[in-house]
């Protein structure tokens, strides 16, 4: 009988990650979350009373897993390299990752009083900058501070390009590589101080 609730509550989560990922949290009814989970509504509403529980129960799953993505990501020698990785990773996981899709919609339709799902990446982001910065391969006159407003807006727009159901441009390792050439270009400089030649950068897709 527990393994048959657990199975139940689980199919539960995964119908309303998908459907407060497609229809955010006004569009999702508990009707259609328990025909896509097919249970009943008595089922559904057993392990978890209100849509309002539901959602946080599914914002909780989808920060549960941004944060083992993060855990995950291999450290590399180089933060910039890092940064690519990382940035790659978001946008990865806001595309696949049905839970994550869902917590950023409901973020986006009831903010209020919820701790935003940046919170999990952007120190890691402000790390591999202030490294970047402490081995002199930001260009002279580029902060961590502003790098960190550039490439914040840079791992959002990734994320909400790759956050539909959909292609989009952003799945062109081409378009990638050379979008990230040209922040590199902005950014960087080599280990002898010279601006990155975009030749030197290193390919392959997010």
């Amino acid at each position: 009988m527990q393994e048959r609730a657990a199975r139940t509550r689980q199919a539960v989560l995964e119908a309303a990650a998908d459907e407060f990922a497609d229809r955010g949290y006004e569009g999702t009814s508990l009707q259609r979350v328990g025909w896509r989970a097919e249970t009943s509504i008595g089922a559904l509403t057993f392990h978890f009373g209100s849509k309002t529980v539901l959602a946080e129960e599914v914002r909780t799953a989808g920060r549960a897993r941004l944060g083992c993505c993060l855990d995950e990501l291999a450290p590399a020698g180089d933060p910039l390299r890092e940064l690519r990785t990382l940035i790659g990773a978001l946008a990865r996981l806001a595309h696949e990752d049905p839970f994550v899709r869902a917590a950023r919609r409901l973020e986006a339709d009831r903010p209020e009083g919820v701790p935003p799902l940046a919170e999990a990446w952007l120190p890691v982001l402000r790390d591999l900058l202030d490294r970047a910065h402490g081995a002199h391969r930001l260009r002279p006159g580029v902060s961590p501070e502003d790098a960190v407003a550039l490439l914040a807006h840079l791992a959002e727009g990734a994320m909400t390009a790759h956050g539909g159901t959909g292609e989009s441009a952003w799945d062109s390792v081409s378009v990638w590589d050379s979008v990230w050439d040209v922040v590199l270009h902005g950014l960087t400089v080599d280990l002898k101080g010279r601006a990155v030649p975009e030749a030197a950068h290193g390919s392959g897709g997010p």
